[in-house]
């Protein structure tokens, strides 16, 4: 090319989740029956829609105006029910001008750092999830900028280097929560919360709160919402429908925005992402129509419970059948539905290997282990070994040797094959 047209930031623009699946594709056409584990899509893995949201839906179909465009922020009647849920909590209190819908939560994502001004940083955890990871990262052109969540206290925020990282380095302009955390598991406890927003308070920055799992909670535990916490601060709430009804393949994601008012600098970037927004004229129509009615709805509400329980029965299974292994770090999963397994320093090297049946399948496998991650390793002869798919930690912006799989399999049986399977090929790797 004449000139160099690739963004400076194009090289941070990595998604380990879906990268992995073109190994797995190519161990299937080796005759591996692989058993995906690295992606959230409830859907997927077998959960069943209720009718009655499925006619929900349906009737919507029926008006003429779920194939029309709808406001760029929204439908206006969507907004206004979503902000009287917000104000319901008693905390912050927002109209319907506060919310923005997009086509996805990725959609969000993709916006809020894109429009930021490139020498303006938002320091996220680690491990990340990769989409806000590499989103900041690609913005800014350099590599993301992390605090860190510890594995031996139930992977919380470690909340004085977050400060200290904050302080020593001013181009930090906001702070990202993921509560409930993907890829941990972990729900924040409201002081901790709390002790973020004292952070960005104190040196002016404005936060940013994943909250796409904020109500899939269980084993005793409620997320905090920012909206309860945030105070005087500026802020951004990220939600959406795809993981809670679920519905992933509907793209329907939205933020609520507070205390905009509160900083002029603040307000312009805002309006800045509502113009690129505008660019777009608007978001998907009908997932905005059937939100009101569908979360409004008892049966909703009775649903959302029992898909709650599910996941923590399976939860204290998968902590069962791995707390007793040596040389892993093993935490209860609290909320969304993934368990992150963190590896004990040194217990990984280059000389450990699964046995593998299948000639060809092992050659590739020890074709594509050569110089990678410690862990990526692992997760590559698990997945030729058992063909069961995780994704390694090292591929969520994190030093850690460790891997996340789903809770999301719906058949017990295979469910329990799963992790059963794991946690014996976890003791013969490190033993191999």
């Amino acid at each position: 090319m004449r000139n160099n047209i690739v963004h400076a930031g194009a090289h941070e623009l990595r998604y380990e989740i879906r990268e992995i699946v073109a190994v797995g594709n190519k161990l299937c056409d080796m005759g591996l029956d692989v058993c995906w584990e690295n992606i959230g899509d409830p859907v997927h893995k077998g959960e069943k829609i209720p009718s009655w949201i499925k006619d929900v839906v349906k009737k919507a179909v029926d008006e003429d105006s779920s194939f029309a465009y709808c406001p760029t922020k929204g439908l206006d009647e969507t907004r206004e029910f979503l902000a009287e849920l917000c104000n319901k909590r008693r905390g912050i209190q927002i109209t319907k001008e506060d919310i923005v819908f997009f086509n996805g939560i990725g959609d969000a994502i993709s916006k809020v750092y894109n429009y930021l001004r490139r020498e303006a940083r938002v320091i996220g955890p680690s491990p990340a999830y990769s989409t806000h990871s590499s989103s900041e990262a690609a913005h800014a052109g350099e590599d993301h900028l992390m605090y860190k969540l510890d594995p031996n206290n139930q992977w919380f925020p470690d909340l004085e280097g977050l400060r200290n990282k904050v302080k020593s380095n001013q181009a930090i302009s906001g702070i990202l929560i993921i509560n409930p955390n993907n890829p941990a598991g972990t729900v924040y406890p409201k002081e901790v919360m709390e002790e973020i927003v004292r952070i960005a308070e104190e040196f002016d920055l404005f936060i940013v709160c994943d909250e796409v799992y904020l109500n899939i909670t269980y084993n005793g535990n409620i997320s905090t919402p920012l909206c309860d916490v945030i105070n005087n601060v500026c802020g951004i709430s990220m939600k959406g429908i795809s993981k809670e009804l679920p519905w992933p393949g509907a793209r329907c994601g939205w933020v609520e925005i507070y205390n905009k008012d509160k900083d002029p600098i603040f307000q312009k970037y805002i309006d800045t992402v509502l113009s690129a927004k505008m660019l777009e004229v608007c978001s998907t129509t009908l997932p905005q129509q059937v939100i009101p009615v569908l979360l409004s709805d008892q049966r909703y509400k009775e649903y959302h419970a029992e898909r709650n329980k599910m996941y923590e029965k399976k939860s204290r299974f998968a902590y069962d059948t791995f707390k007793k292994i040596d040389g892993v770090i093993v935490n209860q999963t609290n909320g969304a539905f993934y368990m992150t397994i963190a590896f004990k320093d040194g217990v990984l090297n280059e000389k450990q290997r699964l046995k593998i049946k299948n000639n060809t399948i092992r050659n590739y496998i020890e074709e594509i282990t050569q110089n990678v991650a410690l862990d990526k390793r692992f997760v590559y002869y698990l997945l030729g070994a058992t063909g069961i798919c995780v994704v390694p930690l090292t591929g969520f912006s994190c030093d850690l040797y460790g891997f996340r799989i789903t809770l999301l399999e719906t058949d017990e049986k295979k469910f329990e094959w799963i992790f059963t399977t794991i946690a014996e090929k976890i003791k013969d790797y490190l033993n191999s």
